[in-house]
Formats: structure tokens, sequence, C-alpha cells
């Protein structure tokens, strides 16, 4: 009989979507490969009408998806990689980092529908006191210290909720990533794109996460093709930066890695809460044609732009 692979996922349009692209990544690579999609409900999805820094620890999207994973129910999970914390349960490990798309965050603005703008074309259409969603700490903080006399709004649910409260006048705009409209296939509602240099994305942003059980010797066979070096090389630059600074999930901190060529570029932001003070810092390198030491390269440049960016931050 054909192997069979169970993978979980959340139940969401956004993540069933995400994890087909696997699906079919893993069916196109071995023709006689059966693949069983089993949805779990997290406590993020049950608990969906409070925001996120009251009720969400490491873990609020992923963790019941975990527990199945580690009781042997699923053989591998698809995660958006900004969901997960930095450490993992005893027994498990992110076999493959992949098809990251646009990292950035976006601006959606209440009617908009066409091609995206420049950002400071779209800011300049929104009333001076514009009612802005968003759930993220992160984004809040530095849009509060970008825009002082935006309304930042709570705003929860999955992709379409968000639409929907927009279209029915609850916002001027939204704040998401864009990531998770070009996966949904509505781009066309991006106003504009907004730079790192004035929200720095979450890191890992736009990539998708496997996980699978680290003794799990034949669903990690098949797997590790799915692994893309670029995505681990920006990601772990990331990863290592918001590590060094302490920061959670939704801690007001942002890193943001483009790797292009041999070029290894980062940017960092952190950010008081009430958006008071916002530090960035900027590091860039060149990657070495010995490919096996990229990796470490791109940790240790994300541990020093956070120690610079720390260093900054006691200065002031």
């Amino acid at each position: 009989m054909e192997p069979l692979l169970r993978v979980g996922t959340r139940g969401s349009k956004l993540a069933l979507v995400q994890t087909e692209w696997v699906v079919k990544a893993l069916k196109e690579r071995y023709r006689n490969l059966r693949v069983e999609t089993v949805v779990i409900r997290t406590l993020g999805d049950i608990i969906a009408d409070r925001p996120l820094r009251e009720v969400s620890g490491k873990g609020f999207f992923i963790k019941e998806i975990e527990a199945a994973l580690l009781r042997g129910e699923i053989d591998l999970a698809v995660h958006s990689l900004k969901d997960m914390p930095s450490e993992l349960p005893d027994g498990l490990t992110v076999v493959a980092l992949c098809n990251r798309i646009e990292p950035r965050d976006v601006l959606v603005v209440r009617g908009w529908k066409g091609d995206a703008r420049d950002w400071q074309e779209v800011v300049a259409q929104l009333p001076v006191n514009a009612r802005v969603g968003t759930s993220s700490l992160r984004r809040q903080a530095q849009l509060k210290h970008a825009f002082p006399h935006w309304q930042l709004c709570e705003l929860r649910g999955n992709v379409d909720t968000r639409l929907r409260k927009l279209d029915e006048g609850q916002y001027d705009a939204i704040v998401v990533a864009a990531a998770g409209l070009m996966r949904l296939g509505v781009q066309e509602r991006i106003a504009c794109f907004l730079p790192a240099d004035l929200c720095c994305p979450a890191a890992g942003q736009g990539a998708l996460a496997v996980e699978a059980r680290t003794n799990d010797a034949d669903t990690l066979f098949f797997l590790h093709p799915l692994d893309e070096l670029p995505v681990r090389v920006e990601v772990e630059a990331e990863r290592a930066a918001t590590q060094e600074l302490g920061a959670g999930c939704h801690a007001a901190v942002g890193a943001l890695a483009r790797l292009t060529r041999s070029t290894l570029s980062l940017w960092v932001a952190a950010a008081e809460p009430d958006g008071s003070k916002v530090w960035r810092h900027f590091a860039q390198t060149t990657l070495p044609d010995d490919q096996a030491e990229w990796l470490e390269i791109a940790r240790g440049l994300g541990r020093k732009a956070a120690r610079n960016l720390a260093r900054g931050r006691r200065n002031v």
C-alpha cells in the first residue's frame, strides 16, 4: 500500500491554502504518496474576541496541533512561521522552511481596489484621526510612533473577517501581512506596502514552517527536500535578532532579512509599546561561496544587529 502522511492544520481558509501548497509539493515529488489533511481547532481560533496581548502565550495558534503531533495523531503540521515560538517542545523539529512570499505588512483601505501605490500617497488620503485596525502590538507601537493622530484599534479574526469588518465601516484602514492576502488571491485589496523602516514585520513573516517529530525518520525523509536554503537563511537572521532582544511572538520587535544573490541585508526594529520611541538598525553582509557557512553567518548577523540596536536604546 502507498505510504500515508497525515498533515495537521488550522481550519481557516488561509491555513488550508498554505497546507494545500505543502500537500501539492509532496505529491509532485512523490507520485505514490497519499496525504490526508486533518483540521485541528486551536486556542487562537476559540478565543477570537479578545486582544491577543491579553490571552496569548507562546504557541497560541499551534499548541493543540503540536500536541496532536506528539500523540502521533498526525505526522506533520503546517504553520505560518511567524506564529511559532523560537523554542519547540521536546521531540519536535521544523523540517522545512519554504514558500516565503512577500514578508512586509500592508495597509488595506476601505473602498480601495486596484494597484498598490506609494505609502505616503495612500496615507495622505486617510483622515488625520483615521481608525486603523490591527491585533499586533508590534504594528501598533510602530504606527503610533509614525502616525500619533491615528486611532489604533484592536482587530481579530481571520483574513476574511478582517476585510469584512473594514468593509462594514468599523475601520478606515487595517494593517495585515501581505502574504495572507496574496495567498488568498485578494492582493488587489492592498493599497500600499509598508517599508521596513516604517513598520518592520514579524520575524519569519510570509514563510511556511513544516513541523514533524524528530524520531519519525520516514516523515523526515519525505519532508527534507521541501526545505529552501534562501528562506532558512533569511529566517535564521531574523529570529536570531529577535531572540537576542528577548522578544516573544507578540512583542513590539520586528526583523526583516533579504537575501539577494550573495548579499544578506537585515532590518531590525524595537518600539516602546506606547509608540513613544522606536529604535532601528540596518546590517548587511556578503556571504561566501561555501553555502555550508551561510546559516551560521546569518545567525551571527542577527545577533550583532540586535546588540547594536540594544546599545542604541541604552544610550538614549
